[in-house]
């Protein structure tokens, strides 16, 4: 177990790869050269990706601790097997939404130990705000975060006038609020939104990109978050602890299983993120 100390100093560093790499995401955005590229299944990639990937990997370098990428190379099961601590990283997140301009990417870094996620970092750099957790110690969220290629920001500080998560229920709001994805919805899962209709008289549904459809429900504009479809280790597991730590279940819709990473195969299962 990594002493607090250690834990401190490894958030920390992650926080400040987030907001460098988100530095580098914004450069491209606003230059508007995206230098798209389809990667081996077909999904864009962009300089972007690219650009924060570097980043990422140079500042967690320091750390000494692996780092499982989306955009890095493959790394064999009997390699990895044997790690107990790991990056798990998603340098943007969101890809699609970044191309058609929606705002709705962000910068996912994970720290899993021995097979789950212990701290989360979700950064929103076009909207300049921050999600983060460290497991038993809370969620949180804060804004007027600027991307910054030489972010250096202390614990304290990031601490400091951060927002905990989730805030106190609205007691006159009766409403189930039911998050999606924007551009992924399966037949799957319209099915259990209907259903959902069937049970719930008041109910909206709300669309958004990335993961921030899991910080959604950490700050309590949502409730529920189906995925019958398709998604990776690289993510989830960012925004799983920040969800766990506002009171969610992040769980497999076969098994009931909390979600779990560094698998052979880590492609996850289909999954509802719930109180």
């Amino acid at each position: 177990m990594l002493t607090d100390e250690t834990m401190k100093l490894l958030f920390t560093t992650a926080i400040n790869a987030a907001i460098r790499a988100g530095a580098k995401i914004m450069e491209v955005y606003e230059s508007g050269d995206f230098n798209i590229k389809a990667k081996s299944d077909l999904t864009p990639l962009t300089l972007a990706d690219t650009l924060a990937h570097d980043e990422i990997n140079k500042t967690l370098g320091i750390t000494r601790i692996p780092v499982i990428s989306e955009e890095g190379r493959s790394i064999a099961y009997d390699e990895r097997i044997s790690w107990d601590l790991l990056w798990m990283v998603d340098p943007l997140d969101g890809t699609d939404e970044f191309i058609n301009r929606t705002s709705d990417f962000t910068v996912n870094i994970a720290l899993i130990e021995n097979g789950y996620p212990t701290v989360g970092i979700v950064y929103a750099p076009a909207y300049q705000r921050i999600y983060f957790a460290i497991k038993e110690r809370g969620a949180f969220r804060k804004s007027n975060i600027k991307p910054e290629l030489n972010a250096d920001f202390s614990y304290d500080a990031i601490i400091e006038n951060s927002v905990k998560m989730p805030p106190l229920p609205d007691s006159g709001n009766n409403k189930l609020i039911v998050v999606t994805s924007r551009l992924h919805i399966s037949p799957e899962t319209s099915e259990y939104v209907n259903n959902l209709r069937k049970e719930h008289v008041n109910i909206m549904v709300m669309r958004r990109g990335s993961s921030l459809k899991m910080c959604m429900l950490a700050v309590g504009k949502a409730d529920i978050y189906p995925r019958y479809d398709t998604t990776w280790e690289w993510d989830t597991a960012a925004s799983q602890i920040i969800a766990e730590e506002a009171g969610f279940s992040v769980c497999s819709v076969e098994d009931g299983k909390r979600l779990c990473y560094n698998k052979e195969n880590m492609q996850n299962p289909w999954f509802i993120c719930k109180k």
